[in-house]
């Protein structure tokens, strides 16, 4: 029995030895040669993954550089991890438009984002189209733009506004990234169950919803990468990232359930135009279990959506508007162009009428949204064989990705500058906004799978950050590190760390400026 023990124990050694081998071979032929990852026997190109999983997004921008856009990635052998990954946008139009019935989400991704439960995140066929109706008929409700409004006035009033003038006159440094993150999760709360959470606070309070979005993020971006199998038996070790993913879903329950029960014990009359109200009253027909099982995903998928998603793409901006101080002078003559000499210096800025008319503020945001796609990646499962315009072939055992981070950056699709920011490539010389297909622009998706929350995203961008650069000049720190955060949203590792100071200060300062913006 012992020697039976001792030569399993050697075979497991030399097994992770060989393993081990094959990861530093990987990683020299790498370094040494080609960007494109070597397919190994048995382990296929996972060693270069994980190798590079701090940097996993730009590791397949590389890749996607020399192989022309398209490239197929070679699993595990048995895995099912084939996986043809493209930034090609005619591959796109087809995916998402042309051919859009062979392409949907599959029962995988269901597996892979069971924290968000069954709406229009996981969602396919009959019962996507029943949840896009649902989610459609909030958006277009007559109350709902007057909701909007309302919501965007009181957290920019009592929000963000009173954080900034407290970091502003203590001379604090903030994270922005956190600071947008509670700012979109309170907008989007109100927006969903009527109800203010109150995380932007100058006293910065604990936000357990926000801890466990970013553990059940990272986790996610893990199933996607290591085979089935062994996320699965992580799960039920109870180790890793699938322990703190449990645990995030536990939180997110609970906050889902507190909300779900605040709202049947108010009177109808005390409820302020809500999902939660548009689903009980209006939308939703079934069991009272159905009705509880469609708020609760309804509460976690749109939390995560309005927290996420503009949240990043607003922390992106501010640090492409601070290292480009040209476009913070061209945004603030937009801002006093269109706004009335006689307003105050110092006021949130709600109106979508007057937000609509910030075009060149328009272009800005896109153009960060195009550089930083919130959701970099979209995962598709084609149910037949097919053939993509690229000429690539596909079967029903591979998946394909849709690589929006690296489509901003394919100098044969944007031009030699497509990485530069400039909002004005949005902007055509006889004024409006340029029309960019959104197989190019894939920010909010294309397709039948449009997001339907974009305007009600761009209405609230444009607000935060016109409320922000009239009031206010950020100015990040020096020693601010910004990377790539291992997760499944375009986040910044460490956040973006900033000093806020505001413009009645350098009004009658006007040493405390930068340099940049005294030369202008």
């Amino acid at each position: 029995m012992g020697n039976c023990f001792f030569s399993l124990s050697s075979s497991m050694v030399n097994l992770v030895s060989i393993i081990a081998a094959i990861c530093c071979l990987s990683l020299c032929h790498f370094r040494r040669s080609s960007r494109l990852p070597w397919n190994w026997p048995i382990l296929g190109m996972l060693p270069m993954f994980f190798i590079n999983s701090h940097r996993i997004f730009d590791m397949m921008n590389d890749i996607l550089l020399e192989s022309k856009g398209t490239f197929l990635f070679k699993g595990a052998w048995f895995s099912n991890k084939d996986t043809l990954i493209t930034s090609d946008p005619t591959n796109v139009r087809y995916v998402m438009s042309t051919n859009f019935s062979n392409y949907p989400k599959g029962p995988e991704n269901k597996r892979f984002f069971d924290v968000f439960g069954d709406m229009l995140f996981n969602a396919d066929h009959e019962e996507w189209r029943i949840h896009r109706k649902i989610t459609q008929g909030f958006f277009t409700h007559k109350r709902f733009p007057q909701s909007v409004v309302d919501i965007n006035q009181h957290t920019l009033e009592k929000g963000l506004i009173p954080v900034l003038d407290h970091v502003s006159k203590k001379g604090l440094v903030v994270d922005l990234q956190d600071l947008f993150e509670r700012f979109m999760l309170d907008a989007t709360c109100m927006l969903v169950t009527g109800c203010d959470p109150g995380s932007l606070h100058v006293e910065f309070p604990d936000v357990p919803f926000s801890r466990a979005m970013n553990d059940a993020n990272e986790a996610v971006l893990m199933r996607h990468i290591v085979p089935e199998k062994v996320w699965k038996l992580q799960r039920w070790l109870g180790i890793g990232r699938e322990k703190k993913l449990s645990q995030a879903q536990k939180t997110l329950d609970n906050l889902a359930a507190k909300y779900i029960t605040m709202n049947r014990e108010l009177r109808k009359g005390e409820q302020n135009f809500n999902t939660l109200k548009y689903l009980s009253e209006e939308a939703v027909i079934g069991t009272a279990e159905d009705v509880y099982n469609t708020m609760r995903d309804s509460i976690i998928a749109l939390l995560f959506a309005g927290r996420d998603t503009s949240g990043s793409a607003l922390t992106w901006f501010f640090w492409l508007v601070a290292k480009n101080p040209s476009v913070e002078s061209k945004i603030r003559e937009e801002l006093e162009a269109n706004l009335p000499g006689d307003e105050p210096q110092t006021h949130s800025l709600t109106n979508v009428e007057k937000l609509n008319k910030l075009v060149y503020l328009h272009g800005a945001l896109c153009e960060a949204l195009r550089l930083f796609p919130p959701t970099p990646t979209m995962r598709r499962a084609p149910i037949q064989t097919d053939i993509l315009p690229s000429g690539h072939h596909v079967n029903p055992k591979m998946k394909v990705v849709l690589f929006s981070y690296a489509i901003g950056r394919m100098e044969w699709i944007w031009g030699k500058d497509c990485l530069e920011f400039k909002p004005e490539r949005w902007i055509p010389e006889k004024g409006g906004t340029n029309l960019v297909p959104s197989s190019k622009f894939l920010a909010f998706s294309t397709g039948p799978r449009i997001c339907p929350g974009k305007d009600l995203a761009f209405i609230r961008m444009k607000a935060v950050a016109a409320t922000i650069i009239h009031n206010y000049h950020v100015q990040v720190v020096e020693t601010s590190n910004v990377t790539l955060a291992s997760s499944f949203m375009l986040r910044m590792k460490d956040g973006l760390m900033v000093r806020v100071t505001k413009r009645e200060i350098l009004a009658s300062n006007p040493s405390s400026l930068p340099l940049s913006l005294l030369s202008k």
